[in-house]
C-alpha cells in the first residue's frame, strides 16, 4: 500500500479541481436557469409593449385611410355643385374649414387649365415661392388616370417649399366630371400630408407614439404625436387609398422595460435564493460522499495505469472460455477493439479454418489437464486479414474469496522474430543460388573450350570422308551400291551438320553466361521450327506422341539469335513431350506448336500439350533455377529459357491448355518486318 501512495497524492489535486469544476457547472446552470426565466418575464413584458405598439400601428392606418376616404367623399359633393363660380367657391371653402388637411382645391377644365381656385386659411401663400402653374404635373398625371378609369385619383408626394427654408410634403387628388356622360373637366385637392396626421389621429395615439409617414425606402415625409421615439417598439402598416399608398410608422416613446418589471420577475429572485440554498446542502453532502470513494478510485486507477503501460498483450477469460477482459497492447495487437472482443466466442482473430482445433485446445487448457503455465505458440489474425505467430503464456485467474474465476494470459507478438529467421533463411537459399550459378558459368565455359575442339576434328573428319566417296553415279557400276553410298553420304552429312550446330550451341551458351550481345538474324518462323523438327521427331518416335504445327501463311519474320531461340523451343517441346510419356495415353499424346501474330510489333510462339499441367502450389518456382520436379533433372532448363526470351526483349509465360488440359508455354519475340522500333515491352499474352 506504502507503493501506491505518490500516485494516489499526485492523483488528488485533478480530481478536486474536476469535482470543483462540476459544481461550478451546477451553479452556472442554476444561475443560467434564474437568469433565463427573469430574461423570459422581460422578454414578456417587452413583447406586450411591442403588440400594444402593433395595435396602435394598425389603428392609425385604419384612422388615416377612413379620414382620407370621408375626405374622398366630402369633394365629390363639389362634383355636384351648380356651375355658377360662387355657389361653387362657397361649397368649397366651407370643406376646407371643415378639412384643415387640404390646402387647396381647384376647379380645371378639360384642357387642363384652372378655372377656379380655393384656398385654405390655414395653409395661405403655400404656392407662393413656386407658382401652382409650375408645379401641375403630377395632378395632371393623376387627372389622366382619373380620367381613364372615371375614378378619384392619387398623384404621387411632391415638396412644396414655403420659403425660409421650410416647405410640406403633399398629394394631389383629381376627381373628373361629368355632365350627362360627357367628361367637362375635374375637381383637383391640394392634401398637406402632416396636417392629415395630426386631423386623423387620436390624441391617445399622438400622446404615447411618434407617427410618421415614409417612403418604402424609409425617407420621412410628415411627421405628428410625440416629438421623439425611443425607437424600441417600432410598428409600421401600410396606408393604400384610391392610388395613395404609403406607410405608417409608430415610434413608441417607451423605453426597455424595469429590471424587475413586474411580481412574476420578484418570484424568480426568491426562486433563486431558494435554489442556492439547496445547492449548498447538497456539496456539503457530496463532499462526504467523494472522501469515501477516492480511495477506491485511486485504487483502480493505479491498477489500470500499471496494465496500460504494458507492451505484452493481456486477455482474461472465463471458465467457459469467453474473454472478460483485454488491456489495449492486445486490442492493438490484434486490431479489434475491446468492445468487439468481450464476451465473444470463438473470438474473431482466430484463423477461420483452424477454429475446431482451437476450440479442443481451448477446452483441454480449461479443463486443468497439461502444465498451465506452459507458454505455446499458436497463430492469430488481425482486422485486415494478415497473420502473424504469437507466444502465449497462460496462469489460473483467483478472485477475491480464491476461487478460480477463469484464466489469464499473457500474449507476445513474435511475428517480427519470425519475419527475421525467414529473410535470413532466404538469404541463404540465395547465396547457395548464386554459387550454384557461378559454378555451372565455369562449368560452361569448361565445356566450351575443352568440347570445341573434338567437335573440330568430327566435323573435319565428316568433311574429309565426304571428299573421299566419289562424286554421284561415279564408278557405280551396280544401284546397290549407289544406294549405299547415297545413305553413307546422307548420315555423314548429318554428322558434319550436327557437329557444326553443337559448337553454335556451344558458342551461344558460353556467350549467354559472359552476358555479351549477339548478333540478331532476320529469321523466318518456319526456319526456327524446321531446325528442330528431326531432333525433336526423335524424341516423339519413342512416347509415340504426334507432332502438329499451326504456322501462318505467308511466314512471318523475326529477329533474333537464331541459335539461342531454337534452343528455347527445343527445350520447351521436350518438356511437353516428356510431361505426356507416363500420364496420358497414347491416343491423346499430341503436341501442338503454334505460330501466330500477336499485335503489330509482336509475334508469338506457343508449344502446347496435353499433359497433367502444372501444380497451383509449384507454379511459383517453375522458373526457379536449380528446381525441377525431374528426379534426373538440373533446373536450369526453363529459367535459360525465361532469359534468353526476356533479353530478346520478350515475356515467356505459362497457363492451361486451350481446353483446360496440360499447358502450354507461349513467348513474343519482335517482329522483323515491323518499319518502327518495337515498344519498351511485349504485350501481355492472352
Amino acid at each position: 500500500m506504502k507503493a501506491a501512495t505518490p500516485p494516489d497524492l499526485v492523483g488528488q489535486p485533478p480530481r478536486r479541481a474536476r469535482r470543483a469544476l462540476l459544481w461550478a457547472a451546477l451553479i452556472a446552470l442554476l444561475l443560467l436557469a434564474q437568469m433565463a426565466l427573469w430574461w423570459l418575464t422581460r422578454q414578456h413584458e417587452h413583447n406586450r409593449v411591442q403588440e400594444a405598439t402593433e395595435a396602435a400601428a394598425v389603428a392609425a392606418a385604419t384612422d388615416v385611410r377612413q379620414r382620407l376616404a370621408d375626405d374622398i367623399q366630402g369633394l365629390q359633393l363639389l362634383l355636384w355643385a351648380e356651375a355658377e363660380p360662387d355657389e361653387w367657391r362657397n361649397q368649397a371653402q366651407t370643406l376646407l374649414r371643415e378639412r384643415r388637411e387640404v390646402m387647396r382645391i381647384e376647379l380645371r377644365d378639360l384642357s387642363f387649365r384652372i378655372t377656379g381656385v380655393v384656398e385654405s386659411s390655414f395653409h395661405a401663400g403655400a404656392f407662393r415661392a413656386i407658382p401652382r402653374t409650375d408645379m401641375g404635373l403630377d395632378a395632371e398625371i393623376a387627372c389622366s388616370t382619373a380620367r381613364r378609369f372615371s375614378a378619384p385619383a392619387f398623384s404621387r408626394n411632391y415638396f412644396v417649399p414655403t420659403g425660409g427654408g421650410m416647405g410640406v410634403e403633399v398629394v394631389d387628388l383629381c376627381l373628373p366630371r361629368a355632365v350627362e356622360g360627357r367628361q367637362t373637366g375635374a375637381v383637383v385637392a391640394t392634401f398637406a400630408l402632416s396636417a392629415l396626421l395630426d386631423s386623423a389621429l387620436p390624441a391617445a395615439i399622438k400622446r404615447q407614439h411618434e407617427v410618421l409617414l415614409v417612403e418604402p425606402d424609409g425617407t420621412r415625409l410628415a411627421r405628428a404625436g410625440a416629438n421623439r421615439g425611443s425607437g424600441i417598439f417600432v410598428a409600421e402598416r401600410l396606408v393604400d387609398v384610391a392610388g395613395f399608398t404609403l406607410p405608417i410608422r409608430l415610434n413608441s416613446i417607451g423605453g426597455e422595460p424595469r429590471l424587475f418589471p413586474n411580481p412574476a420577475s420578484v418570484l424568480v429572485l426568491a426562486l433563486s435564493v431558494a435554489l442556492a440554498t439547496v445547492v449548498v446542502l447538497l456539496v456539503n453532502d457530496v463532499r462526504r460522499r467523494a472522501i469515501a470513494e477516492q480511495g477506491l478510485a485511486e485504487a483502480l486507477a493505479f491498477r489500470k495505469a500499471m496494465e496500460n503501460s504494458l507492451v505484452t498483450g493481456l486477455r482474461a477469460r472465463d471458465t467457459q472460455g469467453r474473454i472478460s477482459y483485454v488491456n489495449p497492447a492486445f486490442c492493438e495487437m490484434v486490431g479489434y477493439s475491446a468492445d468487439e472482443l468481450v464476451g465473444v466466442s470463438p473470438p474473431p482473430y482466430w484463423p477461420p479454418e483452424m477454429v475446431d482445433e482451437y476450440t479442443r485446445r481451448q477446452a483441454t487448457r480449461l479443463s486443468g489437464d497439461g502444465p498451465p503455465r506452459e507458454g505455446y505458440e499458436s497463430t492469430f489474425v488481425r482486422r485486415d486479414g494478415s497473420r502473424f505467430a504469437v507466444l502465449i503464456f497462460e496462469a489460473p485467474l483467483v478472485d477475491g474469496r480464491g476461487r478460480q474465476a477463469g484464466w489469464m494470459s499473457a500474449v507476445l507478438d513474435v511475428s517480427a522474430q519470425r519475419r527475421v529467421e525467414e529473410l535470413s533463411r532466404q538469404q541463404n537459399d540465395k547465396l547457395q543460388a548464386a554459387a550454384r550459378l557461378a559454378t555451372m558459368g565455369e562449368l560452361a565455359t569448361l565445356l566450351s573450350h575443352e568440347l570445341n575442339q573434338p567437335l573440330a576434328a568430327i566435323a573435319s573428319y565428316a568433311g574429309g570422308t565426304l571428299n573421299l566417296l566419289p562424286p554421284d553415279g561415279a564408278g557405280a557400276d551396280q544401284a546397290a551400291d549407289l544406294e549405299t553410298q547415297l545413305l553413307i553420304r546422307q548420315a555423314v552429312g548429318r554428322i558434319a551438320e550436327q557437329a557444326e550446330r553443337a559448337g553454335k550451341i556451344i558458342r551461344s551458351v558460353h556467350q549467354f553466361v559472359r552476358r555479351r550481345e549477339r548478333l540478331r538474324e532476320n529469321v523466318r518462323s518456319h526456319e526456327l521450327i524446321d531446325a528442330i523438327l528431326p531432333l525433336l521427331r526423335l524424341t516423339a518416335r519413342r512416347s509415340d506422341t504426334r507432332i502438329e504445327l499451326d504456322l501462318p501463311d505467308p511466314p512471318l519474320r523475326v529477329a533474333c539469335d537464331r541459335t539461342m531461340v531454337e534452343q528455347v523451343l527445343l527445350n520447351l517441346a521436350r518438356n511437353g513431350v516428356q510431361a505426356m510419356e507416363d500420364n496420358t495415353g497414347p491416343e491423346d499424346r499430341v503436341l501442338l506448336i503454334r505460330v501466330r501474330r500477336a499485335d503489330a510489333r509482336w509475334i508469338e510462339f506457343a508449344v502446347i500439350d496435353r499433359g497433367p499441367g502444372i501444380p497451383p502450389e509449384l507454379a511459383s518456382q517453375i522458373f526457379t533455377p536449380f528446381f525441377s520436379t525431374k528426379p534426373e533433372g538440373m533446373g536450369v532448363g526453363l529459367a535459360m529459357c525465361r532469359t534468353v526470351i526476356e533479353q530478346h526483349g520478350g515475356l515467356l509465360e505459362f497457363s492451361a491448355g486451350p481446353d483446360g488440359r496440360g499447358t502450354q508455354f507461349r513467348f513474343t519475340l519482335v517482329d522483323a518486318s515491323a518499319p518502327v522500333p518495337a515498344p519498351p515491352g511485349p504485350p501481355a499474352l492472352a
